[in-house]
């Protein structure tokens, strides 16, 4: 790995990536979310503090869902001993690789185990979604509602906690936020958001005369017929026939 990649690229301040290439590893992390998600690096290195609590052999180098619960669950008990902790929002969100998390969690490893603080560094309040990321996308380019819930609800997330009411929450507070967003678009950009009128709305209009607007006249065939002129159209005038049916009187079967 080399340092003179920047922190931008990566989330983590120089100086957390020179210790972290001081600890030398088993092997070089490319991905902060994706490779410190199962918690078998952040093992190792609490290993190079604490090697009797910390024994790297009994972690699992998995991806699986499960082999992450188990690490962190077995890092946790660890921790307790030496009367440590890292927050549960944290290592959730980096189980899940939400956006941010893994950064937060290796900087917060480090802060711990160096008594170091770190300027400029993210809070643990953030929430670990991608709303920053899409603030600095063009408004055509952010995603739409169904995305946002793809990007911000993992599927470890639902398998983790399988109750449906828990996360159709969680997916109304994503789609809360994203008409929220959608709504601060709205303002700033009016008139990207302005509907366009159709071919209908466009054509002209050419009303009927008002005078022949319920005309009706006698045919001149037929005395008893009479066409009117319908007053609720206001295109083309439409004719209906008026026919006069005349039945005739039955006589009563009941003798008087």
């Amino acid at each position: 790995m080399s340092f003179a990649k920047s922190p931008k690229n990566t989330g983590l301040q120089r100086e957390v990536m020179k210790w972290l290439q001081s600890l030398e590893l088993s092997f070089h992390w490319r991905n902060v979310r994706r490779d410190f998600s199962n918690g078998y690096l952040v093992a190792e290195i609490l290993s190079r503090y604490y090697p009797q609590d910390f024994l790297v052999h009994s972690y699992d180098k998995g991806t699986s869902l499960s082999a992450k619960q188990r690490n962190w669950s077995q890092i946790e008990r660890s921790l307790q001993k030496q009367n440590l902790h890292l927050m549960k929002e944290i290592i959730d969100g980096s189980i899940h690789c939400k956006p941010g998390a893994a950064e937060l969690l290796v900087q917060e490893v480090y802060t711990i185990l160096t008594n170091r603080s770190i300027r400029d560094v993210e809070g643990p309040e953030s929430d670990f979604t991608d709303q920053e990321y899409q603030e600095l996308l063009p408004t055509l380019a952010r995603s739409t509602a169904s995305k946002a819930i793809k990007n911000n609800l993992r599927i470890t997330e639902i398998m983790a906690e399988p109750d449906i009411s828990t996360n159709k929450w969680k997916a109304e507070v994503i789609l809360h936020r994203h008409l929220e967003q959608r709504a601060a678009d709205r303002v700033l950009n009016p008139g990207r958001f302005k509907g366009k009128p159709n071919l209908g709305r466009l054509a002209a209009k050419h009303p009927e005369p008002s005078s022949r607007r319920g005309e009706c006249f006698a045919s001149s065939r037929d005395t008893s017929s009479k066409f009117c002129f319908s007053s609720t159209w206001s295109g083309a005038a439409v004719s209906f026939k008026e026919i006069k049916v005349h039945q005739p009187v039955r006589r009563s079967l009941v003798n008087y």
